[in-house]
């Protein structure tokens, strides 16, 4: 594909700072940029590449002052991070528009419907009574359970897995390996000392534009629904346990486990190897930092945890602080409790 600057920043409602008839057929790192590459300048930590870029244009702020010249036609913009994303959305729409009609050999059941203009690669398989939307892709050795909704433009990925009742909106996308709908983790424990299974006869409902990354489980409920909401982000290897609820927009980063009948509010941040624990709720906009434990709700929105048990950021880098001069305090309460004792003998 290839379009002109000119057409670019009128996608991107942008203002063209040099030719705009030159063309670009690719997008790069601003670092490596070449002839006909787009490439864009968000941090300015690295605004010193932009006065040496072989790229043919680059996305920047309207408020960007040059302090060299530069060889490359801009696109100014009120923010070029997002500019930017939005062409790569419209890249990776365009690629995928190509997948369109059914590889043999692909199974789906007579009384299982999906609508037009969708793809469905080689050893796919779709159960029974599973209502499919239009525009959907679904890439090879995907499994689709019986009685499964997925809503129209939502791609999965190579090897996904959909369990039986699943039910996901519009736009999503299922990255390879990700499993959707397993059991939850219930055991009931016995007089003996076993574990007997508790059915779990729930489902998973992820609403519009949720992503799930690889080799990301969300677990069924054992009742009712495991909920995902609208614009959630669900990062690869992330574990999330039956009747969990997800809120808006918020992101969970690699490595986190979510237990049992959490429920996480709008808009909040979990990053990665963070570990919730069951039966709590956290309130919209919380913050987890890396490696942290929750083990308790959080009632106030828009608090920052760190440490495990994860309480108060401000705390939690003053107990750091003093921690890092433990030592130090330990030596001189040792010269003191010395000295003390020296003043003392007779």
């Amino acid at each position: 594909m290839e379009f002109t600057v000119g057409q670019i920043a009128e996608v991107l409602r942008g203002a063209v700072e040099g030719d705009a008839t030159q063309r670009i057929d690719r997008l790069a790192k601003i670092e490596e940029g070449q002839a006909g590459s787009l490439s864009f300048l968000a941090n300015l930590k690295y605004e010193h590449h932009l006065y040496t870029t072989g790229a043919t244009a680059v996305i920047v702020s309207r408020t960007l002052e040059l302090r060299q010249p530069t060889t490359a036609t801009l696109i100014r913009v009120d923010d070029p991070y997002t500019s930017f994303t939005t062409l790569l959305e419209f890249y990776q729409q365009a690629t995928r528009t190509g997948k369109r009609g059914v590889e043999e050999p692909a199974y789906m059941a007579a009384s299982s419907r999906i609508g037009e203009n969708h793809y469905r690669g080689a050893f796919s398989y779709i159960g029974e009574n599973c209502e499919i939307g239009q525009d959907v892709v679904i890439f090879p050795h995907v499994f689709i359970g019986d009685r499964v909704k997925i809503g129209d433009g939502t791609i999965l990925y190579a090897g996904a897995k959909v369990y039986a009742e699943t039910v996901i909106g519009s736009r999503c996308t299922i990255h390879a390996g990700a499993v959707i709908g397993s059991d939850g983790f219930g055991f009931a424990p016995q007089p003996d000392g076993s574990y007997r299974t508790i059915p779990q006869i729930g489902n998973v409902v992820l609403e519009d534009n949720v992503s799930v990354g690889a080799n990301a489980t969300i677990d069924c409920a054992t009742m009712g629904s495991t909920l995902i909401r609208e614009g959630a982000k669900v990062d690869n290897l992330v574990q999330i346990a039956h009747n969990v609820e997800i809120g808006r927009h918020t992101v969970v980063a690699a490595q986190t486990g979510i237990s049992g009948s959490t429920k996480i509010g709008d808009f909040c941040v979990l990053a990665g190897q963070t570990g919730i624990a069951g039966h709590l709720s956290l309130a919209n906009r919380t913050t987890v930092t890396a490696q942290s434990g929750v083990g308790k709700s959080i009632k106030e929105e828009g608090i920052l945890l760190q440490g495990s048990p994860a309480f108060m950021l401000r705390d939690s880098l003053r107990a750091n602080a003093i921690f890092r001069h433990l030592p130090e305090v330990e030596r001189r309460l040792t010269q003191l409790e010395r000295n003390q004792s020296a003043t003392e003998k007779p």
